[in-house]
């Protein structure tokens, strides 16, 4: 009889982003013979009380981080109680194997809907990059009995071939093992082939996955995975510590890229077989190529007609690369700013780049008629309310389509955490929530919790408005009675001369610019 495994994907409402990895987990599982099922919890109406109606697309919306959009009939809402409905699930399928996906905000989510089950709980393994970077925080779970660090298609696979067979699975590349004793059996770490992957299994997602707002407009967009890895190492980010351990572990570089008969392949399956309107690409840069590997794309890219979005450091604009990728049908692009200050930014966040050159950089943009984006972040260790005024002030000399403005989140896994860990605003045993529902997670004397929050949601109305109307602005980051109600009278106002009707539908005008042909509705 087939092995059967849950695959589980604690989520909240409204980060609609497709998670690839549950995909190809699934491909991969089923390739082998094994029988594979998906619990996602993105499109419950209301989880647990932490999160209660918590939506991240209408609060960006409501921070003026995103136009409004309307979802399509295909993306329906659950009503029904996530925890008894993931217990029938459960009892209804009888899995093998409890397999979560978990990023470390959604991680706790995860553990509620696991105590559901009780004593009877199934074999649980949790992979994803808290996984990686916490393995022994995850292991102290009792609700967690296996941890896959790293990747996990080699490492499910052989776990679930071991299942079926009866064998041990103490060794096993990639996982950390939890003993009956408590103790705990480390594995090394091993990269997988990526090449060597199938495609990703679309039959494992409800009809609603398929669907992601962008720029006003709500698109049938799918995953295409380039690179993994980054090459730089900025210290609020994770991929540091993934260069470094497969470099220590392995002595390998993790920065690699899929062979572009692969990505042709992914491209017209999107395109042929799942009617694909929009493309992303899948990978933290996407100008991690080599000498000559962009016009490889680029000439691979050019017969499958279909926009595109991708998210790349401002360092690789070039006027006569960026020209040919808007030829090519990319209709949008995002990038980070992170912060205003140039020696700030350079000692903190290690990100050695200009003020100036971002400015150049971002005008080249403008100048080739892509739509851009960009995205901020407010509340790092070490920041003041008057520094965060430096991101805003630099963001008014960028003429993005829209730009983002998120709290810092101290992950797992990040060099800036170990600095929060030190300076006592975060403990090693903490696990962090979602910012979308608490705002900041570090409450510090010199920029209080209340004091970014604040600045979160007028910060907008601050790169946008004349500093005439800085004064207004700044009574509207108060919340209270007055403060909300001058918050939305700007914030009325910010729409009505901001996203005006001609610009609601940029991103198709952009692609019908670059097709020559309207986008079908």
């Amino acid at each position: 009889m087939s092995l059967k495994v849950m695959l589980i994907y604690p989520n909240l409402r409204g980060m609609n982003m497709l998670p690839p990895a549950i995909g190809l987990l699934s491909a991969v599982l089923k390739q082998q013979g094994f029988t594979v099922k998906l619990f996602d919890t993105t499109y419950y109406e209301r989880l647990d009380d932490e999160h209660a109606e918590a939506d991240s697309d209408q609060m960006k919306v409501e921070k003026l981080m995103a136009r409004p959009f309307k979802m399509p009939n295909e993306v329906t809402i659950k009503t029904t109680n996530v925890f008894t409905d993931f217990n029938n699930e459960v009892r209804a399928f009888g899995p093998d194997l409890l397999a979560m996906s978990a990023t470390e905000d959604m991680f706790l989510l995860g553990i509620k809907l696991l105590r559901t089950l009780g004593k009877d709980k199934p074999l649980t393994i949790l992979g994803g990059v808290f996984a990686t970077f916490a393995p022994k925080l995850a292991l102290s779970y009792p609700e967690i009995d296996l941890v896959c660090k790293g990747e996990g298609e080699d490492a499910l696979r052989t776990l679930c071939e071991r299942l079926q067979s009866g064998q041990s699975y103490e060794d096993i590349p990639n996982l950390w093992v939890k003993r009956k004793d408590g103790t705990i059996k480390v594995n090394n770490t091993r990269m997988v082939d990526m090449n060597a992957n199938p495609l990703i299994d679309m039959s494992i997602f409800e009809e609603a996955r398929f669907y992601r707002p962008m720029g006003g407009r709500v698109w049938r967009m799918f995953p295409v995975e380039t690179h993994r890895g980054c090459p730089y190492t900025c210290t609020y980010c994770n991929s540091p510590s993934q260069m470094k351990l497969y470099q220590e572990e392995e002595g390998k570089s993790y920065l690699r890229r899929k062979t572009f008969e692969n990505m042709r392949r992914e491209l017209l399956f999107y395109k042929e077989e799942m009617k694909a309107e929009y493309l992303y690409f899948w990978a933290d840069t996407f100008f991690s190529w080599k000498q000559g590997e962009f016009e490889e794309f680029a000439e691979m890219y050019e017969n499958i007609g279909l926009p595109f979005w991708c998210q790349t450091r401002v360092e690789t604009v070039i006027y006569e690369r960026f020209k040919k990728l808007k030829e090519l049908g990319c209709a949008r692009i995002s990038f980070g700013v992170e912060h205003g200050n140039e020696e700030f930014r350079k000692r903190v966040l290690k990100r050695v780049v200009s003020n100036e050159l971002m400015i150049r950089n971002f005008k080249i943009l403008n100048d080739v008629g892509i739509p851009f984006s960009v995205n901020n972040v407010m509340g790092f260790p070490h920041e003041t309310y008057e520094l965060a005024f430096d991101t805003i002030e630099l963001n008014r000399q960028i003429d993005s389509a829209d730009r983002n403005a998120y709290a810092f989140t101290p992950f797992a896994g990040t060099p800036l955490r170990t600095i929060c860990n030190e300076l006592g605003y975060t403990k090693e045993s903490d696990v962090v929530h979602s910012i979308f529902v608490s705002g900041s997670l570090l409450e510090m004397p010199q920029f209080p919790r209340e004091k970014i929050r604040g600045l979160l949601r007028t910060f907008n109305l601050y790169v946008k408005f004349p500093k005439s109307r800085w004064p207004d602005i700044k009574r509207a980051e108060e919340n209270t009675p007055e403060g909300n109600r001058i918050f939305n009278e700007l914030k009325a106002e910010f729409v009505e001369r901001f996203w005006s009707h001609e610009d609601e539908d940029f991103e198709a005008s952009a692609q019908e610019k670059s097709f020559g042909v309207p986008m079908s509705q």
